[in-house]
């Protein structure tokens, strides 16, 4: 018996194997839980079709999600395949590599619509899509980063993005509370991921993070998967409108904390 027995996901945005989407999928499957796939349309055909057949899945859709009538298409097949979503992952983030390294007041007009319409907006838009599939105990969940909070070099125009990813859960978890729909987000630290790479210096953050890390070590796309359990089971069926960490407590430093003697 998994957690997951019965549940239906749909993942929007695994890239490949080295995805943190990749990573919540593969748990999501191995609690038992049925799992879709959506991306965009050269990375669907070519990297994620394989993926997914090798967990069994026969649902991949690709979708620009800056496109409303590709979203709606991908739900509208959804419903007929399957009729209600129980879980619902948004692991999408984008801005353009030189957006990610320099000086953040150096951001452009266009840069700054591009990052904050895939990174931000992209969740309320699949949400809205994804409302007559939805029902009672469906769970939203979305991935953020802590730069949303504090200062991280050259995130830039994304720690903006990931700001409004995290109220946009927040405003969508109040309403659709009622609904008994909760939405969350988690938080994880730095992972080699193709989107991370794009960042400028992530090589060297990544380095030296496990020196950094509470828990003195580095982090993988099967840790965000175990969180990713929780969040999306009937066990946190009380739990809405968070930001779970999963960061080896990276976000309760102040500053570093040091090796201890004989250590």
């Amino acid at each position: 018996m998994g957690l997951l027995d019965g549940k239906k996901a749909l993942i929007f945005g695994v890239a490949n194997d080295h995805s943190i989407a990749w990573g919540i999928a593969k748990a999501l499957h191995e609690q038992g839980a049925t799992i879709g796939f959506s991306s965009i349309a050269e990375v669907a055909e070519r990297r994620v079709k394989p993926l997914a057949e090798s967990i069994g899945s026969t649902f991949v859709e690709p979708c620009n999600v800056q496109n409303d009538a590709e979203i709606a298409t991908v739900f509208e097949k959804w419903q007929a395949q399957y009729g209600t979503l129980d879980i619902l992952v948004h692991s999408l983030a984008f801005a353009g590599r030189e957006a990610l390294s320099g000086k953040f007041v150096n951001t452009t007009r266009d840069q700054f619509h591009l990052a904050l319409d895939i990174s931000a907006y992209s969740l309320v838009a699949l949400t809205h899509a994804a409302l007559p599939v939805l029902h009672a105990g469906s769970s939203v969940l979305a991935m953020t980063y802590y730069a949303s909070e504090k200062y991280v070099p050259n995130y830039n125009v994304m720690a903006v993005a990931k700001s409004a990813l995290e109220a946009c859960a927040r405003y969508l978890a109040v309403e659709l509370g009622p609904q008994g729909v909760r939405v969350n987000c988690i938080s994880a630290g730095p992972i080699r991921t193709l989107a991370a790479s794009g960042v400028g210096g992530f090589r060297t953050m990544h380095g030296k993070f496990k020196e950094v890390a509470p828990l003195r070590r580095t982090l993988t796309i099967e840790d965000v998967g175990n969180a990713a359990i929780w969040l999306c089971s009937d066990l946190a069926s009380a739990t809405t409108g968070e930001v779970l960490f999963v960061d080896g407590g990276v976000n309760v430093l102040a500053i570093a904390a040091p090796e201890e003697d004989g250590a």
